[in-house]
């Protein structure tokens, strides 16, 4: 019998995590707080740039530094000179169902911080998955809100054993991104409760996070910077949350409201609305300093736990903190092990398509854009820079024998917008004065420039007025090709002499992060000739450089495309080179412009000819495997058609090693979905994610994810909590009380596995009558199994208090629901191998 982890609201008691505030600390902050005057205590309530607070050397404050994450620790560069561990996206962690894992991820990410300077790390993200269409779902969980904070709280619990601050986000209710810096959700007391507070809940309860980030979004008419209910009322009256709040950036709006609604950070800075507009509310009578004070409080208290205050030792010892943890390892299992195998079946009445047996290889066609060009995280605030990418085809040329021939063919490129010039381009980025004195000089590994946080030695905001991407490309090909120039400011593009673009490009919308996350993009042809180099300079004076404003950030891209493939043509070599394979294995996925922070998706669809290449390539192929490249929902309207699909999400800087573990069986995929995928978007029980009139209605209630389709004639793709593997298992027997369950399983095949065994509780007809309107069954705990070949295991679970009772609409309190209940034993929400019943008094 093997070890097993439970997971469950209250499975958590065991585990050790980073203390609370000790007496110590208290009193440090008391006499650091007695020191300052009124100027000095605003002046902390601000960010003094992109990321960082100020220091005050008087009382021995040091400078604390914040950054994004959450799969890997930007710093205060956002660019490819200081590179970072790429971790898989937060649904492939997700998947894994595996708190201990998140947790082990904190430890290496605190490692990663503390190595880049960095106090406080901006996560984990534990929205819900609201619907499918939601754009920045790669960056959350799931759609459950007690797998999200058991994820969750793993992740907090392991960053602060590193010495690292936390910061959970976006509290609450920023499940979608169209008008988000604006839009009212309207959610009743009920649902969010029960859905949307609940990871915050959870995670500040087990793992007592140091810092939560308020979000852009309104809620029932008051913004989350704002919302004195929602944060003093419920996150520090109920919770007991004793740490700092933190808007998100730019999100603050108002001095007096944000600092009564309970917002302690207004970031970035240093122009917000604290600092001198607070220290001038306090002075004319609109808020008291007593206010300030508590804000301020804790403040220090997060200086003193991260070690940033002076005479008093930090939250966690450096003695103590994990150390010497390899991140290419922790980035390559993550990845492997939140590998969903979604279909697996025999290919011409043999053995099941996966996994691949390499002795019997001898031609591997390897298929599609993404297998060459890895995405491996999502676009947006979670993008960093890793120092190597291992690709699906690199890791498969890795893995398998010398002697199989691996054929790769493009076959359908899906990206709408021209990739960063790579390819042939030996580029510099040289920072100009006005008068055209060069301050700084870098190396550039592609055509992107990117700043945000921190300037290369030597330029500032004052003393920057261009920038140039420049040097040399030599063509592979002849002929006509696409170069794209894209900022927001003004761009001239010369090309061996002469000048193809002059002009300006700037964003639509009223997102203020627009211009920097989808910058927009003029395209220009030249007619190159193969071999014959070309100096290429790509000129850029951003918006504001004149007057010298602003935060240290600016991007702008050099993209380029070879002359044009007929797309005809290119599905047909890839056609070809499956016909003459062993395998085909098909990589299809979104792409940064379908799935990014700062707009939803409009669709489910594979961008592009994807869904035509894997049809087509599965008719000349009946040993077609195809491998899934996104970090939420697409749909798979083929997934009949095609023996294997493999959901590898955004599996980070080691993907393609992971990729390769699987697919040849040296690790099976050890995944289980966290959300529901459907077969079409139109099935999906929330497909609106629009406001109207600014406010957007969460009218279907508690009725989201797998408690929704419960509810619907459709069935999806595949149900919440699937996943298969490379043995088969066998539940022997369950037994529960009122307070815990019982599973025992066997691993019915012929090598070693791991199984997540979930638990579901059903309302029967004997639960009280007039109970609220509830979902037909819910995720109650879970726990994750390991057994070789024919042994047995056994889970216990806990069964706590909270799954049986729902939050009254009045939002009075939660009321146990009396009642039999069914316990079930599954393998998803759909697959429920053992029942038993439970009685509540």
């Amino acid at each position: 019998m093997t070890d097993h982890h439970p997971h469950g609201p209250t499975a958590d008691a065991a585990h050790h995590h980073a203390p609370l505030r000790t007496p110590e600390h208290t009193a440090a902050v008391e006499r650091a707080l007695a020191a300052l005057d009124l100027d000095t205590k605003v002046r902390l309530l601000s960010g003094q740039d992109m990321w960082t607070l100020p220091a005050v050397p008087a009382i021995g404050l040091r400078s604390l530094v914040m950054s994004d994450g959450p799969v890997g620790v930007r710093g205060q560069e956002w660019n490819a000179q200081d590179p970072s561990v790429a971790l898989p996206g937060p649904t492939a962690l997700a998947a894994t169902w595996d708190p201990e894992l998140a947790r082990r991820a904190g430890h290496l990410l605190a490692q990663e911080a503390r190595r880049k300077g960095v106090h406080v790390l901006l996560a984990p993200t534990v929205n819900l998955h609201r619907s499918p269409l939601g754009g920045r779902h790669f960056e959350c969980y799931a759609e459950d809100p007690l797998l999200t904070g058991e994820i969750g709280a793993g992740y907090v619990r392991g960053v602060q054993e590193g010495g690292v601050g936390a910061s959970v986000k976006h509290f609450v209710g920023n499940d979608a991104e169209t008008d988000r810096l604006t839009v009212d959700n309207r959610i009743a007391p009920r649902p969010l409760r029960e859905l949307y507070l609940a990871p915050f809940e959870h995670i500040v309860a087990s793992a007592r996070p140091w810092a939560v980030m308020t979000a852009y979004n309104q809620v029932n008419g008051a913004t989350m910077t704002e919302h004195r209910a929602l944060v003093q009322g419920v996150l520090r009256g109920e919770w007991g949350f004793d740490g700092c709040t933190v808007s998100d950036w730019t999100a603050a709006r108002d001095t007096v409201r944000a600092l009564r609604g309970g917002l302690d950070l207004a970031m970035p800075g240093p122009r917000t609305v604290y600092g001198a507009p607070l220290a001038e509310a306090v002075r004319r009578g609109a808020v008291d300093e007593s206010e300030v004070d508590d804000a301020v409080r804790r403040v220090l208290l997060l200086a003193a736990r991260t070690g940033c205050l002076d005479g008093v030792p930090a939250a966690v010892s450096p003695d103590e903190v994990p150390r010497g943890i390899d991140g290419r390892s922790v980035a390559r299992e993550i990845a492997r092990r939140g590998c969903v195998l979604l279909r697996n079946e025999p290919v011409d009445g043999a053995r099941r398509a996966l996994p691949l047996d390499a002795a019997a290889l001898r031609r591997v066609a390897v298929i599609g854009t993404a297998a060459r060009e890895a995405r491996v995280l999502g676009g947006g605030s979670a993008t960093v820079f890793p120092e190597a990418v291992v690709s699906p085809l690199e890791g498969l040329r890795a893995a398998l024998p010398d002697d199989v021939e691996i054929a790769f063919a493009a076959g359908a490129d899906p990206r709408s917008r021209v990739p960063h010039a790579r390819e042939g381009f030996t580029l510099r980025a040289r920072y100009l004065a006005a008068d055209g004195q060069l301050l700084a000089e870098t190396a550039q590994p592609d055509g992107r420039v990117q700043v945000l946080g921190r300037f290369p030695e030597g330029v500032t905001r004052e003393n920057l007025r261009a920038v140039e991407l420049t040097g040399g490309f030599t063509p592979r090909h002849t002929g006509r090709h696409t170069l794209a120039v894209a900022g927001t400011g003004e761009l001239r593009l010369t090309v061996g002499g002469a000048v193809l673009f002059d002009g300006r490009c700037a964003p639509q919308g009223g997102d203020p992060f627009e211009g920097f996350l989808h910058p927009a993009e003029q395209r220009v042809a030249a007619q190159l000739t193969a071999g014959e180099q070309v100096e290429v300079t790509l000129r850029f004076v951003p918006d504001g450089a004149d007057r010298g404003e602003g935060p240290a950030a600016l991007t702008f891209a050099l993209g380029h495309r070879a002359p044009d493939t007929d797309a005809e043509a290119e599905i047909g070599a890839a056609v070809r080179a499956a016909a003459g394979a062993d395998v085909a294995i098909v990589v299809v996925g979104t792409t940064e412009e379908t799935e990014s922070e700062g707009a939803d998706r409009a669709d489910l669809r594979l961008p592009g000819r994807q869904d035509e290449l894997v049809r087509r390539v599965a008719a000349a192929n009946p040993h077609t495997v195809v491998v899934v490249n996104s970090g939420s929902p697409v749909e798979l309207p083929w997934r009949e058609q095609v023996p294997a699909v493999l959901l590898s999400w955004f599996p980070g800087q080691e993907g393609g090693a992971a990729l390769a573990d699987v697919l040849l069986g040296a690790h099976e995929p050890g995944g289980r979905l966290p959300t529901t995928w459907p077969a079409r978007l139109d099935d999906a029980p929330v497909t609106t994610v629009t406001p109207t009139d600014g406010q957007l209605d969460y009218a279907e209630g508690v009725f989201i994810g797998y408690r929704g389709w419960q509810r619907s004639t459709a069935a999806p793709a595949y149900p919440f909590g699937h996943g298969l593997g490379y043995t088969d298992w066998e539940y022997e027997s369950l037994d529960t009380t009122p307070d815990s369950v019982r599973v025992r399983v066997r691993n019915a095949g012929d090598r070693p596995g791991r199984e997540v065994i979930q638990i579901y509780l059903a309302p029967t007809a004997d639960a009280a009558p007039d109970a609220p309107e509830r979902p037909a069954r819910w995720l109650a705990g879970f726990a994750v199994v390991e057994a070789g070949p024919g042994e047995s295991t056994e889970a216990e679970i806990p069964l706590p208090d909270r799954a049986f009772a729902v939050r009254d609409a009045e939002d009075d309190g939660w009321h146990r629901v009396k009642g039999v209940y069914l316990v079930e034993a599954a393998r998803s929400v759909e697959d429920r191998r053992l029942t038993a019943e439970v009685t509540v008094g």
